[in-house]
């Protein structure tokens, strides 16, 4: 046979069915978009489809013919959208059980809501509820009310999910409330009121915080918080009530006459309260470390210089900058590529360099993230493949790696060699900042420290660049006198033949 069915399903059934052709790439499902069996997407040749059953291609033909989705489309608040025509699948062979076929803009890096700062995640919710206003005055809403539905461009969110819009029908409540609050609303309600960082709680509880989990860190004081008690206290006694008495709750509420002006008033007061909410960064150590640091100052134009050069040599598809802090030399790799990936352990350092790219509207290909690299996302979910890992989720074609490695070494106690191997296991040309155990920062790290790091030095770093087939092409040691800067290529005839 020239094909294989994927999966069994009767002539009947409303699912997308895929068959995998032996003469042609395969068709790879989305990992994390098993959940709508009626809108899957899917990737086939570097090209983002999703495939439509008759029940969803009615919902796309509806909404994709509104104003409203256009206007939403036009501005890159949706992502880019198009239905192919038989002949384009032809042409693709794509070789699907579907009513109908979209291909998407590729998004250029996945991000996930744990890895947002508080106004990224802030943003993300704004975005939804806008997109819920506009859609149910003429009669959609959204099913589900998920933020993995969004993703940032730079630092634009976009709407993902094209296959979300349905019909709402009269008297229908808001199906997706619930879920807004667990992984939106009440998120930031923590973050903004008792100054919790919820990105670890989100990564462990893919489906977000129920009420109930949201009013125990809370005292009674923060009852009289604006949203707490509508959103929170009582959605925890609605649930406590549901638990014990069998009841159709969403049967209950049309036939007790739910009005679509309900969710419109409802939206109003969520837009209203979430704009309203602030989270202010607590200044340490890392809030200046670029300007207030003498040995970072005297090297700072030096190391700019040698960034630059790198950075210039080509463009870049991909790059990733690690510890990024202020994100000073993220945006001079995004001056010549085409997305940055700021990383840092530090919230507020994401915080500020986030507000930062928003208010001065330059370097839109730079996404700030929460990222500790001492214990990055992991793959996650179901069978550990709904959530990816950093690494699996687009490699870069060059790292910045400055001022890092003696937290990681040092810091984090991991030993050297482990880091250059993780280092060669991207296969990416690497900027690489080395301090010595003279420079300041290794000295405050070592103070308290019985030092066991005989395998940190310039020589034993050389040593394992070596062993992992990296190539050094430029070197220069900085103003300072005990940092080094290294431009590192790897060898890919020695990766291929390992």
């Amino acid at each position: 046979m020239d094909s294989v069915r994927d999966a069994e399903a009767s002539s009947d059934s409303d699912e997308v069915v895929v068959y995998r052709d032996a003469r042609s790439d395969e068709l790879t499902f989305d990992s994390g978009s098993f959940r709508d069996r009626t809108a899957r997407v899917f990737f086939h040749q570097g090209e983002v489809f999703r495939a439509l059953s008759m029940q969803a291609l009615n919902e796309w033909r509806h909404v994709s013919g509104e104003a409203y989705f256009q206007q939403l489309l036009a501005s890159g608040r949706v992502v880019p959208t198009e239905q192919l025509s038989e002949e384009q699948i032809q042409q693709r062979q794509l070789r699907l059980k579907a009513a109908a076929i979209l291909r998407h803009q590729r998004i250029p890096f996945v991000t996930y809501p744990y890895e947002w700062s508080f106004s990224m995640l802030q943003d993300a919710a704004l975005l939804h509820l806008e997109i819920l206003t506009e859609a149910i005055k003429v009669g959609t809403i959204l099913k589900d009310s998920s933020p993995y539905n969004i993703q940032f461009c730079g630092t634009r969110p976009v709407f993902i999910d094209v296959g979300s819009f349905v019909s709402h029908a009269t008297g229908e409540p808001w199906a997706g409330y619930r879920q807004f609050c667990e992984l939106m609303l009440f998120p930031l309600l923590l973050q903004a009121y008792r100054k919790i960082d919820v990105q670890p709680v989100l990564r462990v509880k893919l489906d977000g915080i129920s009420a109930a989990e949201f009013l125990r860190p809370l005292s009674w004081r923060d009852m009289l918080r604006p949203g707490v008690f509508t959103h929170g206290w009582l959605q925890s006694l609605l649930e406590r009530q549901a638990a014990t008495v069998e009841t159709d709750t969403i049967g209950a509420l049309k036939s007790s006459g739910f009005d679509r002006s309900l969710i419109q008033n409802n939206l109003k007061q969520l837009t209203r309260l979430i704009r309203r909410l602030k989270w202010t960064p607590a200044n340490n150590q890392w809030s200046n470390y670029r300007h207030d640091r003498p040995h970072v100052v005297r090297d700072v134009q030096a190391k700019q210089r040698f960034v630059a050069e790198v950075c210039q040599g080509r463009r870049r598809s991909l790059v990733w900058d690690l510890g990024c802090n202020d994100g000073h030399f993220s945006q001079i790799a995004a001056a010549h590529a085409d997305t940055v990936i700021a990383m840092d352990q530090d919230h507020g350092c994401v915080e500020r360099l986030y507000r930062k790219l928003v208010a001065d509207k330059t370097h839109q290909n730079i996404v700030p993230l929460c990222i500790d690299l001492l214990n990055p996302s992991p793959a996650i979910g179901w069978r550990g493949r709904e959530r990816l890992r950093l690494e699996d989720r687009g490699r870069p074609e060059l790292i910045l790696c400055l001022g890092l490695i003696h937290h990681l070494v040092i810091a984090g106690n991991i030993p050297l060699p482990e880091v250059v191997d993780w280092l060669a296991s991207l296969q990416a040309d690497v900027v690489l900042e080395f301090p010595s155990k003279r420079d300041p920062m290794v000295k405050s790290l070592l103070r308290h420290k019985h030092d066991q790091y005989d395998d940190y030095s310039l020589a034993a770093l050389e040593v394992a660049l070596a062993n992992n087939a990296f190539q050094i092409q430029q070197r220069i040691e900085l103003p300072s006198g005990d940092r080094t800067l290294l431009f590192l290529t790897p060898n890919q005839s020695a990766v291929g033949d390992a």
